[in-house]
């Protein structure tokens, strides 16, 4: 199974139908709701949107690829787009809400309600024909279309339950056989060589499929199965068949070669919506590009986005390819690589694969030497890796005219001589701000004599940063200098060479908190022995104004003792939240009577003043005398 090979969304609310313009690489898909074509290239990048097309779905091509005919159902009338300027360059009155368009000979013929007419553009005024479909049973829907530019003259028509086959001319249609089909299909088209007509529903009894009748008798013979629900079928011009199906859980586009019943490729959409499905097809949006390289298809998810998918190479074979490596080896020493090239069609013997090397001294890959398949698709070849580390083996296979690429890849770690790496300050503590030193010293390696430096502060604010990255010194040392301010990590990490492994050391050291403390509402100062007090009045409240590093959230611990017959005792502490301007002001309720010492200070609590960036700080006391 394989997914879309490219995708991208489409600027429309509906789809009615698309068509490839393959001389000019583009693609058509009609909006009907919002009366509109959207222009994309083989990639899905839109080149023009024609408006004012209210009801627009069915789109046919030109024979010379020069227009675009477009089925606008609200204006009973079809229009004609020039595919070199995308100019609508004529618009055609037909008396009737034409849906499905199919040129065949020149002629344009449109489905309309429960019949078909045509339109000839050819002479020198257009000429309209309605009412087609002569002695045919159709009802309900809209009939469906299909021809081939293979099969001139031939024509396939059907809707609710009925089908035709018809030979056309300029003069008009001429029923050739007429048969019935199930009232649910989607779409139906006509083979190359306009034996058989497709339609997207088997309903023989014999499963979901593509049903083929044959343009002779109707009678069903062949069936190509899918899964639930068939909604879609084109026939590319070798006879390849795409057909579709609305499918949630299974693959929605299945390509059957000429004459296989099998599939010989199918693509699974993802799910870009929010059920538990995955995107689906709508119904009819299948194209194959003229030349049967590409097929495109217009998924829509739970959202009403809807996205133009290009599947490449839908014809070919998708093969697997496995690559086993051993999970580690030694470096200069003999491996062995071994895998196997598997097809649902068996590739031959001596069957050439790529084989690429990539390590620590060949980053883009090193070629090596190719290696053949045996008769089983199995291979092995030998190798001696030169450099340690991850080294990865990545065995290709081009493809060839019935089988797409492939390829697969598996690493091996090589081993490596361990290398030595060393870090200074690991646990010291730093006063607030100071610039440190951090040294690191990289031992013996092969070539690579790199290391480089990183900083990370504690806090989720500051993200780790690159100090320095450079060569070390002859003596095998590298320095960089940190701003203290902080609890910091730090790092130095060498990246490792061919032979030398990556080693990386660590280094903690820790930073106090800037904390300072002024007293104000005192009268003097003084001193009482070798200790300086701030006298206070006895019915004054003393305020005391911290400042602090700042950090979110981050609190004071304000600390209260009083002095007693010669003793400090604890009279409570309790935290106040700092400003942004890291200060935080504090007073303290005022004795009334005189006689009494104390003392406070300011600190930061590592963890319990809300935060842990820097390590726990204690301000300096602050001694308070109170008099009358």
């Amino acid at each position: 199974m394989a997914t879309a090979d490219s995708a991208k969304t489409l600027p429309v609310t509906s789809v009615g139908d698309l068509v490839v313009d393959g001389a000019h690489q583009r693609v058509y898909v009609s909006d009907p709701t919002s009366g509109k074509i959207v222009v994309t290239d083989y990639a899905g990048t839109v080149k023009a949107t024609l408006t004012g097309l209210s009801g627009v779905s069915g789109l046919a091509l030109s024979a010379d690829s020069g227009q675009v005919y477009a089925a606008v159902k609200n204006g009973n009338r079809i229009v004609s787009v020039e595919t070199g300027t995308y100019t609508e360059t004529a618009s055609y009155p037909v008396g009737a809400a034409p849906v499905d368009l199919e040129v065949v000979d020149g002629r344009i013929w449109f489905g309309y309600g429960t019949d078909f007419g045509s339109l000839d553009v050819v002479g020198a005024e257009p000429v309209v024909r309605l009412h087609q479909r002569g002695d045919v049973d159709f009802f309900g829907g809209t009939t469906l279309l299909g021809s081939d530019p293979s099969a001139p003259g031939v024509l396939v028509a059907g809707t609710g339950g009925g089908l035709a086959v018809y030979d056309v001319t300029a003069d008009g249609a001429t029923l050739r056989v007429k048969g019935s089909m199930d009232t649910s299909v989607k779409q139906l088209d006509l083979t190359p060589d306009g034996s058989r007509v497709l339609t997207s529903w088997d309903g023989t009894g014999n499963g979901y499929g593509l049903p083929a009748y044959s343009t002779t008798d109707l009678n069903e013979v062949a069936s190509y199965p899918i899964d639930a629900y068939p909604n879609a079928v084109r026939i590319a011009p070798d006879g390849s068949v795409a057909g579709g199906s609305s499918s949630w859980y299974e693959p929605d586009v299945h390509i059957h070669r000429p004459g296989e019943t099998t599939p010989v490729r199918e693509y699974d959409f993802p799910n870009t919506g929010n059920s538990s499905g995955s995107d689906t097809l709508v119904d009819g949006a299948l194209a194959w590009a003229p030349d049967g390289s590409r097929v495109f298809a217009v998924s829509v998810n739970t959202y009403g986005t809807y996205t133009l998918r290009t599947l490449t190479d839908p014809t070919k074979e998708l093969p697997k390819l496995t690559v086993a490596a051993p999970a580690k080896a030694e470096r200069a020493k003999k491996l062995t690589v071994t895998g196997k090239l598997t097809s649902r069609t068996a590739l031959p013997a001596g069957t050439v694969l790529k084989v690429t090397r990539t390590d620590v001294e060949s980053p883009s890959g090193k070629a090596l030497p190719a290696v053949t398949t045996k008769a089983d698709g199995s291979f092995s070849f030998a190798d001696t890796p030169p450099a340690g580390g991850k080294v990865t083996y990545k065995v290709s296979f081009a493809g060839d005219a019935t089988h797409a690429a492939a390829s697969g890849a598996d690493a091996v770690e090589v081993s490596r001589k361990a290398t030595t790496l060393t870090l200074t300050n690991n646990g010291k503590l730093y006063a607030y701000g100071k610039d440190v030193t951090f040294t690191a010293h990289l031992g013996s390696t092969y070539k690579n004599r790199t290391v480089a430096i990183y900083a990370d502060p504690f806090g989720s604010d500051k993200p780790k940063k690159l100090l320095k990255s450079a060569k070390v010194n002859s003596q095998g040392n590298l320095s960089a200098v940190v701003d203290m301010t902080r609890d910091t990590t730090v790092t130095a990490v060498f990246a490792g060479d061919a032979r030398s492994a990556a080693k990386t050391a660590k280094s903690t050291a820790y930073a106090l908190a800037k904390v300072s403390t002024t007293v104000s509402k005192h009268y003097r100062t003084g001193k009482i022995g070798s200790t300086t007090y701030y006298y206070f009045r006895k019915n004054t409240d003393p305020v005391f104004t911290t400042t602090m590093n700042y950090y979110a959230g981050r609190k004071q611990r304000f600390q209260l003792q009083v002095y007693y017959q010669g003793s400090w005792y604890d009279s409570g502490s309790e935290y106040f939240a700092l400003a942004t301007n890291g200060k935080s002001a504090v007073s303290l309720e005022a004795p009334g009577e005189s006689g009494i010492r104390a003392r406070m200070r300011s600190s930061y609590i590592n963890g319990s003043s809300g935060d842990s960036v820097n390590s726990t700080t204690h301000g300096a006391w602050k001694y308070m005398a109170f008099t009358n």
